[in-house]
């Protein structure tokens, strides 16, 4: 009944009035500030940070239709010793704010929403970790190519020949970087939007957090605003979730979650009201808030094992359970930033910020199948549980495990060749039995896009000369 009544509402509002469908037009233009000021924040202070005529060109372009008009036409009051990214859209309305929190970057605050003071000390990146050696830093991260790869380094002088605007390509064989590329600016410090990859680094934490037993996976998600009696929903576990697979409904095709990402909505206020359109586990549908759903399970397991902690030791700790940053340093992604929303829940759908490089050693992680510098991180069975599919499959030239995709019907390509795949062209690509690891980012568009199969392809044959 409630999801009639969403798609009601939906097809009541296509036969509005042109008038009154105009009344979007407000929200739209105060999203479009949002958007404005989120990403201009995030692109200039996150990692080496960007000049602005530079987020101009790639963070402000190439975007929703409905919104790219206002974005550009909007004017950003950027305050550097502030750290903060103010946008008016209206004159009857207060701007549109995204501050900058150190460590965990940008927060976009809800309309009419105050910044608060943010101490940048406690969130600073460890910059010493850059002269450690690789992976951990930088020091002798790079190795001479194969001759083969060599010669593609040479051909790749035209990338676009892939397709796409690319940034950054990266290839590590054998855990050296044997080929590496930066375009339009661009170097190994410069972070950019993962946009989906992110998703898979939220898998990554949940696979940590399951290694140390926090959470059972295959157990309902324990999502609070779904307990009361009766509600269907609390049956859906978190790897239903990881999966894609939870059978909740949505607004639009793919989640967009814009209400988060432009409006400044909270992830629970936003994730949690969706109902049930089909038993979980049946159908496939790419979802933003599955994955955000599937942090949220993350969190609450943590919470309810430390509370039970808690009340055994008769001692009140106050761990921060969820924390992507101390994870990432471990691995020496000094450089990546996991965005949250204003009341501290992660945005872990595509709100994190890293480098190529950080992007690599996230997959040597999974090269090493979840041990790092000889310490087990993720379980034995971890990375064939995310690449392994299970239940509904989507549609189209890629597979999909538990927060992967999967290339296993690619052309050329090893069958145990897997990766995280991001909007406007953003790759991490491992392929284990080969001991490569591909990272492509880059800001395609509708009318230019990558094709990642013919990439890989094409560094698979290289390799192998």
């Amino acid at each position: 009944m409630v999801a009639r009544l969403i798609f009601g509402f939906a097809a009541a509002m296509l036969a509005l009035p042109a008038q009154a469908a105009d009344s979007n037009l407000g929200i739209d233009r105060a999203w479009a500030a949002g958007y404005r000021a989120a990403f201009t924040c995030s692109a200039l202070w996150n990692g080496a940070g960007k000049p602005l005529d530079a987020i101009e060109r790639d963070e402000l372009t190439g975007i929703y239709p409905e919104i790219e008009a206002d974005v550009r036409a909007l004017t950003a009051d950027v305050d550097r010793a502030a750290m903060r990214v103010t946008v008016r859209y209206s004159e009857d309305m207060p701007p549109r704010i995204a501050q900058w929190g150190g460590r965990e970057g940008c927060v976009t605050l809800p309309i009419g929403a105050q910044p608060k003071r943010v101490d940048y000390h406690s969130t600073a990146r460890r910059p010493d970790l850059d002269a450690q050696p690789w992976p951990l830093g930088d020091k002798g991260a790079s190795w001479p190519p194969t001759r083969g790869l060599a010669r593609f380094a040479m051909a790749t002088l035209d990338i676009e020949r892939f397709g796409g605007r690319t940034s950054s390509l990266l290839v590590v064989k054998n855990g050296k970087i044997a080929l590496e590329r930066y375009e339009g600016g661009h170097d190994i410090h410069t972070a950019q939007r993962t946009f989906s990859v992110a998703k898979s680094m939220a898998a990554t934490l949940i696979g940590q957090a399951a290694y140390q037993g926090w959470i059972d996976v295959t157990k309902p998600a324990g999502i609070a605003e779904w307990q009361s009696e009766g509600d269907p929903r609390a049956a859906i576990t978190t790897e239903q979730l990881m999966r894609m697979a939870s059978g909740l409904t949505s607004d639009s095709a793919g989640n967009r979650s814009d209400a988060i990402y432009m409006g400044g909505a909270s992830v629970r206020q936003w994730t949690t009201q969706w109902p049930i359109l089909h038993p979980p586990g049946t159908r496939y549908r790419y979802a933003n808030n599955d994955t955000m759903l599937a942090v949220l399970s993350l969190k609450a397991a943590q919470q309810r094992a430390q509370d039970d902690i808690n009340r055994r030791a008769a001692v009140i700790r106050s761990d921060r359970l969820l924390d992507p940053d101390a994870f990432f340093d471990r691995l020496g992604m000094t450089r990546t930033f996991a965005e949250h929303d204003k009341d501290g829940d992660y945005i872990l759908s595509s709100q994190v910020w890293t480098t190529a490089r950080d992007l690599a050693r996230l997959g040597l992680l999974y090269q090493n199948d979840g041990v790092w510098e000889g310490k087990r991180l993720l379980g034995e069975d971890w990375r064939r549980f995310v690449t392994t599919p299970s239940g509904p499959q989507p549609d189209g030239p890629f597979g999909y495990g538990a927060g992967f995709w999967l290339l296993n019907k690619s052309e050329g390509v090893p069958s145990d060749a897997f990766g995280a795949f991001g909007n406007r062209g953003q790759y991490l690509i491992m392929i284990p039995s080969r001991q490569l690891i591909i990272v492509r980012q880059g800001y395609d568009d509708d009318k230019q896009r990558l094709d990642i199969a013919k990439l890989v392809a094409a560094i698979v044959e290289a390799d192998a000369d």
